[in-house]
């Protein structure tokens, strides 16, 4: 088992004028800490942890586990929404970029069914 780090960029959508901002953002995922999770780190070093499976899921249809939602945003990009007591970040990834990641934490741990 290993673990797997992928760095993409993403966009930030905010509510100021610019609308959202492109920003560095790193996948990860580690099969020997918790197989069935997944992390994303965002700027600023905010990390959300959750379930592998919601960016799978969310590649077709909307989801939503505790505080996290994924949709798919047209056919070529995916939206994870984050909420917290500070309020709600919103990213939108391409979806290539989230399939390969996902591919490659399959690879390292396959799906148990």
């Amino acid at each position: 088992m290993a673990a797997v780090e992928q760095f993409t960029r993403a966009h930030i959508v905010t509510d100021s004028a610019e609308g959202h901002c492109a920003a560095p953002v790193a996948l990860r995922y580690d099969a020997e800490t918790d197989p069935h999770s997944v992390r994303i780190g965002l700027p600023g070093g905010r990390e959300w942890t959750f379930a592998r499976q919601l960016i799978e899921q969310g590649l077709v249809s909307p989801v939503t586990s505790g505080d996290v939602r994924v949709w798919p945003c047209g056919r070529v990009q995916l939206v994870v929404e984050f909420h917290s007591a500070e309020g709600v970040e919103v990213v939108q990834f391409d979806s290539s970029a989230l399939i390969r990641f996902l591919r490659r934490t399959y690879a390292a741990t396959p799906v148990a069914h």
